[in-house]
């Protein structure tokens, strides 16, 4: 046992700790090593940040599409094991997240599917009677198992949208995910806010989570789901460039709020339509309570199935067999 805790141990610190040390041995330039020159340049970077273009464009636009979305999803968690642990961006709690933003209206989202055609997703095809159930902040050691185990048993197979340094320190879970016929999406390496990072760490959240990823999924996942939503069109456009496509989702359960799930069933079926994306979390912050959504699920996929939605997978709501991501081995 303690050999195997011990084996485990060192695979977070590798997955940890490996994408530094592949940055580190980049070639040089100027004589200097890759990284000491970003560290040189950093310092004027943040006198220009300020005024550059891309800060700009991080700031709410009058047609409200730099910063789509609402916040509908838990903040970060202040534990060793939670989403944000860790973390070199300063993200802010959960109330005053709540109290500082207003609710933005989906039509920001609306435009940006507008704008990004089949890279900006919030549902899929309305013509069938099939819907995605989708997972949010995996892997978590308390939740995720009882999802994938109700999953399991009803024989159904959802998407997971994975954090990196979760990822790193849970990879058997992911394992798991993938092992059962689960899809594996890409939800930022700490949670942070894209639309509040620069362009810099932005591409860091991505990259990094990737290369956590690739070796646990078996494959580099194509799916991106940005933390609350929260993304800007520059975001975008470089993911797309890049072959990524951003999904967010039509159907909030709301079940971050600790409902119980009754109420998870009402939020659901409120917005439910064929084609639907539909939100969870099977993973949480220190001392958030997902029970109601382990409760919720068996009675979920009743319900849809009773009502004759077939739930699919991203890929296949989406028709991208080809999302699934490049296999690495």
């Amino acid at each position: 046992m303690h050999d195997q805790r011990t084996a485990g141990q060192n695979e977070s610190e590798r997955l940890l700790h490996g994408y530094n040390r592949t940055e580190r041995r980049t070639k040089t330039m100027f004589g200097m090593p890759v990284t000491k020159r970003v560290l040189v340049l950093l310092i004027a970077w943040i006198a220009l940040l300020s005024s550059s273009s891309y800060a700009d464009n991080a700031r709410p636009s009058s047609d409200g599409l730099t910063q789509a979305g609402s916040v509908r999803k838990p903040g970060q968690a202040t534990d060793g094991q939670g989403i944000n642990a860790g973390a070199k961006h300063a993200q802010p709690s959960f109330n005053s997240e709540q109290k500082r933003r207003k609710k933005r209206s989906a039509v920001s989202w609306v435009k940006l599917q507008q704008q990004f055609p089949g890279s900006f997703v919030v549902w899929g095809p309305r013509g069938s009677r099939r819907v995605a159930l989708t997972f949010d902040d995996v892997p978590d050691p308390r939740y995720t198992p009882q999802v994938l185990e109700i999953l399991a048993r009803y024989k159904v197979r959802a998407t997971f949208f994975v954090v990196g340094n979760r990822a790193a320190k849970h990879p058997a879970l992911v394992r798991r995910m993938r092992k059962e016929g689960h899809i594996i999406g890409n939800h930022s390496y700490d949670h942070a806010v894209f639309s509040r990072i620069s362009r810099y760490a932005f591409e860091q959240q991505i990259w990094q989570t990737d290369w956590i990823l690739r070796p646990l999924a078996g494959y580099s996942p194509k799916f991106i789901r940005p933390p609350y939503g929260e993304i800007t069109p520059q975001q975008v456009d470089w993911l797309r460039r890049r072959g990524y496509i951003v999904v967010n989702w039509d159907v909030d359960s709301v079940d971050w709020k600790g409902l119980d799930s009754n109420s998870i069933l009402i939020n659901i079926k409120r917005t439910l339509q064929p084609g639907s994306i539909i939100l969870q979390h099977a993973g949480g912050g220190e001392g958030q309570d997902l029970s109601g959504t382990v409760a919720a699920l068996p009675k979920l996929i009743r319900l849809l199935r009773s009502k004759g939605y077939q739930i699919v997978t991203l890929p296949e709501l989406l028709n991208k067999p080809e999302a699934r991501g490049a296999r690495t081995r």
